[in-house]
Parts: structure tokens; sequence; C-alpha cells
């Protein structure tokens, strides 16, 4: 397969994945707090709404049927 269809299929995936969920909510490790002595760890919260969602699939289904020009 072409790279150019694996990535509008994982932005199809991953669109519809987003939608399905109402938007897509992860942590990522923050940093560290030293504070007297204790070390405290920190996250850092993400969320990927429903209209990056919306996108996502318009973009993979619009790069899987549009062809490339050649000139």
């Amino acid at each position: 397969m072409k790279t150019k269809t694996i990535i509008s299929f994982l932005l199809i995936t991953l669109g519809m994945v987003v939608l399905a969920y109402s938007g897509l909510s992860f942590t990522t490790p923050g940093k560290p707090l030293a504070l007297l002595g204790t070390h405290i760890a920190t996250t850092d919260s993400h969320f990927i709404p429903p209209a990056a969602g919306a996108l996502m699939l318009v973009g993979g289904i619009l790069l899987l049927i549009v062809k490339r020009r050649r000139t």
C-alpha cells in the first residue's frame, strides 16, 4: 500500500474514534516538583475535541479520494 493510503486510513480511524467517544482525553507526565525535599510527580491533561475528530475524518476521506496531480 502507498503511504498516502495508510495515512488516510489512520486519519479516518482516529477521527471515527474521537467522534465515537465525544472527544478524547489523555494525560502525559509533567515536570516533577521538588518541595522541601519531597518529590511530587505531576501530570498534564490534554483533550482532543470532537471538532478535531471531524476534521481528521474529512481530511482522511479527501486524502483518499483526491488524486495526485502530475505536471
